[in-house]
């Protein structure tokens, strides 16, 4: 089975930018992201579909001249799981809209004041362990 290389670096070229704009803070952008990795993910499954060939119908031509229906029903399913996330998205974006006027993601205090807790965790996390090791050194030589 030959591989189209040029529908293959498309198809990697929209997931890298997909990646990029989902990284963003901006909800639009987050948005064009989710869509353009849907589609790169669809264009490589139909690469790696294989070349077109006849309807996959059982008794009608050549196994071996039928076309691999996998790859296009999970192109599909992709579809309807994009179509989805895009609709929840651009209500969270128009949501995001009526109570900020943007739609950018803000911190959230919850968010600070956990990694604010995590942050102080471990930098008394070492003297914790050191206590255990002290702890533990007199039980073992009692053993």
């Amino acid at each position: 089975m030959e591989v189209n290389l040029t529908l293959t670096l498309v198809g990697a070229a929209l997931i890298g930018c997909g990646i990029y704009l989902l990284l963003e803070r901006s909800l639009s952008r987050v948005l064009v992201g989710v869509v353009l990795m849907s589609n790169g993910v669809s264009l490589l499954f139909l690469v790696s579909g294989g070349p077109a060939g006849e309807a996959p119908l059982v008794g009608e031509g050549d196994p071996d001249a039928m076309s691999d229906p996998l790859p296009q029903a999970l192109v599909l399913t992709a579809i309807v799981i994009t179509l989805a996330t895009t609709a929840f998205v651009l209500a969270m974006a128009y949501r995001s809209w009526q109570l900020h006027q943007n739609d950018d993601v803000q911190d959230d205090d919850e968010d600070r004041r956990i990694r604010t807790r995590a942050d102080d965790d471990q930098a008394s996390g070492e003297d914790l362990t050191r206590e255990d090791e002290k702890i533990a050194a007199p039980a073992e030589e009692g053993s």
